[in-house]
């Protein structure tokens, strides 16, 4: 009996070596990602959503689109916003709790221009949301003091764009400053 147990382990020792060279031969797939990070330093300032009006018509008179900080979208006269996907611009730095940083514009108003043309548009009349009220930025400076224990802050920027009447149908792309000064 002991034969016959000893024949029935070779037999299934020998079946599963037979099975495991027959097992399908193993497949690897491999993918790529990405991974971003941004580390803050103190006395630090950026940029971390750009201002967008969004899509417009423009008709046969003038008219104006304001991005409020808050996101709310307005307009007068001969342009007519449509759509979706506007924002204020927004920015973030880091500093100290309790420190006094003064804000202001390096040039408004500022122009736009068409991409691929000459044509522009003007945006001026650039606003911070703060509270209890919005405030106007100007070349001149206006100081807020850092609330936040962590030392981090984060505020949004609006502005209103000038449309021309008949203005011409495009891309307009420009850039804008900001100046920032830890006291």
């Amino acid at each position: 009996m002991l034969t016959r147990i000893h024949t029935i382990l070779a037999s299934l020792g020998a079946l599963l070596l037979a099975l495991t060279g027959m097992a399908a031969p193993a497949q690897a797939k491999t993918g790529t990602g990405s991974s971003t990070a941004v580390v803050v330093r103190p006395l630090s300032f950026f940029s971390v959503d750009d201002l967008n009006f969004g899509k417009l018509l423009a008709g046969t008179t003038a008219g104006t689109v304001k991005i409020a900080p808050d996101g709310t979208r307005t307009s007068t006269g001969g342009a007519t916003p449509i759509g979706t996907g506007t924002s204020p611009a927004t920015f973030t730095g880091m500093g100290t709790y309790n420190q006094i940083v003064n804000i202001s514009m390096a040039a408004t108003p500022i122009n736009i221009t068409r991409v691929g043309g000459t044509q522009t548009m003007q945006v001026r009349t650039f606003t911070i949301g703060s509270t209890p009220t919005t405030q106007v930025l100007t070349t001149t400076p206006r100081s807020f003091r850092i609330g936040s224990l962590s030392g981090l802050f984060l505020f949004a920027v609006g502005a209103e764009l000038v449309v021309g009447a008949n203005q011409m149908p495009g891309d307009y792309r420009g850039n804008y400053t900001l100046i920032l000064n830890y006291m």
